[in-house]
């Protein structure tokens, strides 16, 4: 198979970048993107020029560092697959293909394809973890789960933080991402002493780093690889109208000692 690429290209996070077209030829239409990505690289090296930088790690639709926009969409044009996943039989021979970094204020360029994403890591540093003694495991054991949370608990804890929900979001929103962080601790029985302090400094650190807010396009999750419910999202309201309901009762108690 034979594609032209038009690979958008940027030094650094300062520099103005613009798309470069390129041609592979020769690809088997059950090489993986990346191999693809790995053949053109191969040859701009053996011509002497800079490779195209792009992330990636596991290369097994696990890790979320393969963050890339192909043909207008996050991940390419397979429904509930990572890039990495993505493979060439998915393209047309002779297709001209598309590959952009993820768009977001939060997510500079740091080199061409190769985007920070650390900005889902301090959101997740803000609160989405427990940090109270629940003993070991055996003991963690012996807490009854009811069935349908430890699934719903399960399903939104399968997020990987690759970031193709801000990237699909009109408004570069987090919101399906800091849902299902919220969520998957929301729904375990550990997780209810901290419970008002993690989804508020959550929140707090997701719009202070600039994502913008939902507006249920509902692109998150037709994007999500993981297939992420936006219900999520609903939990995550819900909990962060408690912990301000909470908050305030606590602060009325106060006031009348």
């Amino acid at each position: 198979m034979n594609f032209t690429l038009r690979i958008w290209r940027q030094q650094n996070a300062e520099a103005r970048g613009a798309m470069v077209a390129y041609t592979v030829n020769g690809i088997s239409p059950d090489s993986s993107f990346f191999e693809m990505l790995d053949v053109l690289n191969q040859q701009l090296i053996e011509r002497g020029e800079e490779p195209v930088s792009f992330d990636h790690d596991c290369r097994e639709g696990i890790c979320g560092t393969c963050s890339l926009y192909i043909n207008g969409r996050p991940h390419g044009p397979v429904s509930g697959v990572t890039t990495c996943q993505l493979h060439m039989r998915s393209f047309a021979d002779g297709d001209v293909i598309t590959i952009e970094p993820w768009r977001a204020k939060a997510f500079p360029v740091i080199r061409d394809l190769v985007v920070d994403r650390s900005a889902l890591d301090r959101i997740i540093q803000a609160g989405g973890y427990i940090s109270v003694n629940s003993g070991g495991v055996p003991d963690a054991n012996t807490i009854p789960v009811p069935k349908h949370q430890a699934d719903a608990a399960f399903d939104a804890a399968t997020c990987i933080g690759c970031g193709a929900c801000v990237a699909s979001c009109p408004n570069a929103s987090a919101m399906l991402f800091a849902g299902a962080k919220v969520s998957h601790l929301a729904l375990l029985p550990q997780r209810r002493v901290e419970a008002a302090r993690r989804v508020k400094q959550m929140v707090a650190k997701m719009d202070g780093l600039g994502f913008g807010n939902c507006s249920n396009t509902y692109a998150c999750e037709a994007e999500c690889p993981k297939r992420i419910s936006v219900l999520n999202i609903a939990r995550m309201n819900r909990e962060f109208l408690v912990a301000g309901l909470f908050a305030e009762k606590e602060k009325i108690v106060r006031e009348s000692l």
